[in-house]
């Protein structure tokens, strides 16, 4: 933020003889940034890819405060295990588990949880669009509930203002409950950057979400062959004003025909034969108090930005 206080969002992954843990790429970013030590840690659920490896980073870079859902509630015996690591940690820290409505405290930001431990606000936001009947309720069948997706439902989900900025980021919350956020009436209005669901994968598209917020610029937080679902693309390029979506990843999967182009997306598909999988660069994106925000590929230093529309 323009205080200089920071927030993270997801610890990414923990070391795997197939990738090295997020954390060192974290940090680099964290540097780049110009901080000291990040002062919010949020983890939005306890899925391996957004728990990632809390301890070693506080290891290897100052913490302040940390935030999450509540307790892990899944069987499974290596979440129970990598949920107890993070545990142990946390409670070394200042740490609050957060509900629907509650606010992140990040001085220059206005942070609202809209969804946790699968529970949701109720009543409109003070924004754009919010409260107004949603159209697309009415012709767009609610998706089922995966009930082996148990932990992607518990996501915090989370508004991010600056000003006149409006970032959307509901983590890994799937498409049944995502409804729920602008069915009947839309509780969260228009937004101006929409970090799209459980990674573009299509388990997590629901239309009468996108079309309801009307995001001009979207992210997809994909990797290589894991979300930017070919089923996806079109739902999202079918969302009005739509001016870009940019993606982490070439999505191998989707092909040609469901993939922005390269400019817009940071790691391309490697070399046949390469010994290094991914070049582990990022999306950057700076907003200004009016609206204005400006994405970065730091592979080519591709840059476009985009003026608010007022909606």
């Amino acid at each position: 933020a323009p205080s200089g206080e920071s927030m993270l969002f997801d610890a990414g992954w923990p070391a795997s003889p197939a990738r090295p843990a997020s954390t060192d790429r974290i940090v680099e970013v964290a540097k780049a940034a110009g901080l000291k030590r990040i002062d919010n840690v949020v983890i939005s659920h306890f899925d391996t890819d957004h728990i990632g490896d809390v301890p070693q980073l506080a290891s290897k870079f100052p913490v302040g405060r940390i935030y999450d859902h509540g307790d892990a509630q899944a069987n499974n015996p290596q979440a129970k295990q990598r949920f107890a690591a993070y545990s142990e940690l946390r409670e070394k820290y200042e740490h609050r588990a957060l509900k629907a409505g509650d606010k992140i405290p990040v001085k220059g930001l206005d942070i609202e949880v809209l969804s946790s431990g699968g529970k949701f606000i109720s009543a409109p936001l003070k924004n754009a669009g919010a409260g107004a009947k949603n159209p697309l309720c009415d012709t767009t069948k609610q998706a089922d509930i995966r009930a082996t997706d148990f932990e992607d439902d518990q996501s915090l989900g989370l508004l991010i203002r600056f000003g006149k900025f409006r970032m959307l980021d509901l983590a890994d919350l799937e498409a049944h409950y995502s409804r729920d956020l602008v069915c009947p009436a839309n509780l969260i209005g228009t937004v101006d950057l929409y970090n799209v669901n459980v990674h573009g994968q299509f388990k997590g598209i629901a239309p009468e979400l996108a079309g309801a917020i009307a995001a001009p610029v979207m992210i997809q937080a994909n990797g290589a062959r894991k979300g930017a679902d070919a089923q996806t693309w079109p739902v999202l390029r079918a969302t009005p004003g739509l001016k870009d979506v940019w993606q982490l990843h070439l999505s191998v999967s989707a092909g040609n025909g469901a993939n922005p182009p390269e400019d817009l997306i940071a790691n391309l598909e490697p070399p046949a034969g390469s010994a290094v999988p991914d070049t582990f660069k990022w999306l950057q994106i700076s907003a200004a108090s009016d609206g204005t925000f400006t994405v970065t590929n730091t592979r080519n230093g591709f840059s476009r930005k985009y003026k608010r529309q007022d909606k």
